[in-house]
């Protein structure tokens, strides 16, 4: 089994990373895998809604010039899919927002690629605004057929400058309960 997470900060090890890590550190207690995949300094285009990969059906995009296919292959292979972004005016980074577009188009026009995947978004925030950010990772998950665990609250952790999540004791008390979560339902669909 293998969580893959993607941190769509700029910032890599910022307090996105950190969150992410919480959640994986748990998940990781588990005997289960993971890789976190920072997107800052990454290429990453977003979708050109050419709809060749519904043409092709070859579980890419017809993209070529970036890394957003070797993206979508880690989250194909990957039991669980962790994303991670800033919140940037009330929603996800750019970078984020590309790969969930073009993975959403590519997995649907593939008979589903992430279907009963184990899906679950984690927001850095500074003050607003995240819940909508939030409710964006959500929506990829939930049209992608994917299945979401819960946490003790809301997947948000309340900090600006790199660090200051770490001051967020509800913040990182919610990553470690998602991490477990996660984990249980993982080991409940394998088994």
């Amino acid at each position: 089994m293998k969580v893959i997470a993607f941190n769509g900060s700029a910032r890599k090890g910022g307090n996105t990373a950190i969150l992410l890590r919480y959640v994986l550190g748990e998940v990781e207690k588990e005997g289960i895998e993971t890789e976190l995949v920072e997107l800052s300094g990454s290429k990453i285009h977003g979708c050109l809604a050419c709809r060749e990969c519904s043409k092709k059906k070859d579980g890419r995009c017809s993209q070529r010039n970036d890394e957003g296919n070797a993206y979508i292959e880690k989250m194909a292979a990957a039991d669980g899919i962790l994303l991670g972004s800033p919140t940037y005016v009330t929603d996800v980074s750019p970078e984020i927002k590309a790969l969930i577009d073009r993975a959403c188009m590519v997995g649907n026009a593939n008979g589903g690629m992430f279907r009963r995947k184990v899906g679950a978004g984690v927001i850095a925030v500074r003050r607003a605004g995240a819940m909508h950010a939030f409710d964006t990772l959500n929506h990829f998950f939930l049209i992608s057929e994917m299945i979401i665990p819960g946490s003790s609250y809301w997947n948000i952790g309340i900090g600006r400058e790199i660090g200051e999540v770490e001051k967020d004791e509800e913040g990182i008390r919610t990553m470690k309960v998602l991490g477990r979560n996660m984990a249980w339902l993982l080991k409940k669909l394998g088994s």
